[in-house]
């Protein structure tokens, strides 16, 4: 995922590992679908840059189905986590947006609404078009984005509570603003010994009107709509897939 409100990282080892275990159902849902709309990259033998590849799970789909992936985060220990369960990517590299360079491609893919990780709206809107940039003619864009109603659908949703053998995880929500969302988040994870390390982490979701993104798409080359899923999949309310090509 990407970098937090003054440089504070997002995704330590203890959470990243907890959503390595336990969330990987939104990457399983999505996978399909974003293999459908990559079909022509894998018959052209194109690259695929992933953003915001987290440990790897819709990169692990990706390379399965026989592309050449580069995949990126902002997050050391998300990416130890992938070059662990998606060992067949042509490369897993840490890259910070809107500041670092996206790789060239001939598709860029990212679902976990990565871009929403950054500060404000204009960062990503700036990392958006760095996206666009990086797409070769033809290519291929799909990612997810939490637009406002992210935040509306969740404005009263109380704590929540994942608890396993090895791992917890207790979520606290608030919305501060129309376009600001945070989770407060307490992990334990079980050690060797049987006792329980904690930690504790503050997320700052930036949500913007995603309605505004095909404009900005088109401005640098991309023609693109927001949609409800990928393909068949049911994204959560508030969550949209934009999909887009470079003319």
């Amino acid at each position: 995922m990407e970098r937090g409100p003054r440089n504070q990282p997002y995704y330590r080892d203890d959470l990243a590992l907890v959503h390595h275990l336990g969330f990987g159902f939104h990457a399983d849902a999505c996978a399909p679908g974003i293999l459908r709309l990559l079909e022509p990259v894998r018959q052209a033998q194109g690259l695929v840059v992933e953003v915001g590849c987290g440990s790897g799970l819709l990169t692990a789909h990706v390379v399965g189905a026989g592309h050449r992936v580069i995949a990126t985060d902002a997050s050391d220990a998300m990416l130890a986590l992938a070059r662990e369960h998606a060992p067949g990517a042509a490369e897993i590299r840490r890259v910070c947006l809107p500041d670092d360079p996206v790789p060239d491609a001939d598709a860029v893919v990212g679902v976990g609404h990565a871009l929403n990780y950054l500060d404000d709206e204009a960062e990503v809107e700036r990392s958006l078009a760095a996206m666009a940039g990086a797409l070769r003619p033809g290519g291929v864009m799909a990612i997810d984005l939490c637009d406002l109603s992210w935040g509306r659908a969740r404005a009263d949703q109380p704590p929540k509570v994942w608890r396993t053998e090895s791992w917890a995880l207790m979520t606290e929500f608030s919305l501060p603003a129309p376009n600001r969302y945070v989770r407060e988040m307490t992990t334990f994870v079980r050690q060797e010994d049987g006792t329980w390390r904690r930690d504790d982490e503050r997320h700052d979701n930036v949500l913007i009107d995603t309605a505004a993104v095909p404009e900005l798409l088109a401005r640098h080359g991309v023609d693109a709509t927001v949609a409800s899923s990928f393909g068949d999949e049911a994204l959560p309310q508030g969550l949209v897939a934009v999909i887009g090509r470079k003319s």
